[in-house]
């Protein structure tokens, strides 16, 4: 089973989210609760998904995920007036209070990222409109759920894609099949 960082300085969130995603059988998890622990974490483990409030003792989780290796995604959780401060490309961001649903959902496709290899990376060829389509209902799904500006959910998905060896439109069909 794939392994998450979940850390959080209060000790009640870790456990609300570990029970939600190793209930479901998502994941298993790894508590952390400091930054030092979380880099010990990924860097001893090659654990590749964080699941973290907004700032940890030492540090902002921002902070963090700056210093973290390019391979790590982090799904950011908290109060919206927090998660709006947070300006860094990459992060997802979840608003508390969170349902099960969008967190399982959020999880499972940030885990899909690292699994998803191997795709065609041929010459680039122009989209078709059902392809352009398929990326613009992905790019919707993002900034909805994860307060993202067009540009943003755009440059998100290019990112997953060179990151993974996907396709963007492959990237963008995971993103709409965590949706449903």
């Amino acid at each position: 089973m794939r392994k998450v960082i979940v850390a959080f300085e209060n000790e009640l969130n870790s456990a609300k989210v570990q029970e939600a995603v190793e209930g479901a059988g998502v994941a298993g998890c790894v508590v952390c609760r400091s930054a030092a622990q979380v880099r010990r974490a990924v860097n001893k483990h090659r654990l590749d998904t964080v699941i973290c409030g907004f700032k940890l003792r030492e540090e902002s989780c921002e902070q963090l995920f700056q210093d973290l290796p390019g391979y790590c995604s982090m799904l950011m959780i908290g109060p919206q007036s927090q998660l709006e401060l947070c300006q860094t490309q990459g992060i997802f961001k979840l608003y508390a209070p969170v349902s099960r649903g969008d967190l399982l959902a959020s999880v499972r496709m940030l885990l899909q990222f690292r699994q998803r290899r191997g795709a065609d990376q041929g010459g680039s060829v122009p989209r078709s409109q059902e392809q352009q389509a398929l990326v613009e209902q992905a790019k919707a799904v993002l900034m909805d759920r994860h307060d993202m500006t067009e540009e943003q959910a755009h440059r998100f998905l290019q990112k997953q894609s060179m990151d993974h060896g996907a396709k963007l439109t492959d990237t963008a069909r995971m993103v709409l099949s965590e949706d449903e």
